[in-house]
């Protein structure tokens, strides 16, 4: 792998932490049985959402950087798809999460939009990646 992809694993590899720690956050909320989780089903479903793609979407982002240097791809283009196919596991849990930030939120706000914006990043990404490795 070059430099910059596994400079890029190197923090993809780090917000592990992030989602573990979500993760446990989830676990807590259920364990503790904290209002506005438990009895909020919108909430609930979107968090649990953002987590699973936090950590499905991690899992991608890492496998992509072994591929990204396979390319014909010259290094301002690798480094685009780096940065798309990486956005996707901030972005779209983001969305998940900070779309009912509050307990009593009941439907998405407008930050619903960032998971748009990761999917979109993460197929810009993947198409680009999978053209490049033909």
């Amino acid at each position: 792998m070059s430099p910059a992809s596994l400079t890029t694993a190197g923090v993809v590899l780090i917000t592990v932490t992030a989602v573990a720690i979500g993760g446990a956050s989830l676990l807590s909320f259920i364990g503790r049985r904290t209002p506005g989780y438990l009895d909020n089903p919108v909430r609930r479903g979107l968090w649990r959402a953002g987590h699973a793609h936090a950590g499905v979407l991690v899992i991608l982002a890492l496998v992509a950087m072994v591929y990204v240097d396979h390319t014909g791809y010259g290094d301002g283009l690798k480094t685009l798809v780096r940065w798309l196919i990486v956005a996707a596991p901030i972005l779209m849990p983001l969305g998940f999460f900070l779309s009912v930030v509050r307990p009593s939120d009941t439907k998405p706000n407008k930050l619903i939009w960032l998971t748009g914006l990761g999917g979109a990043s993460l197929a810009a990404g993947t198409l680009i990646l999978g053209f490049g490795l033909l």
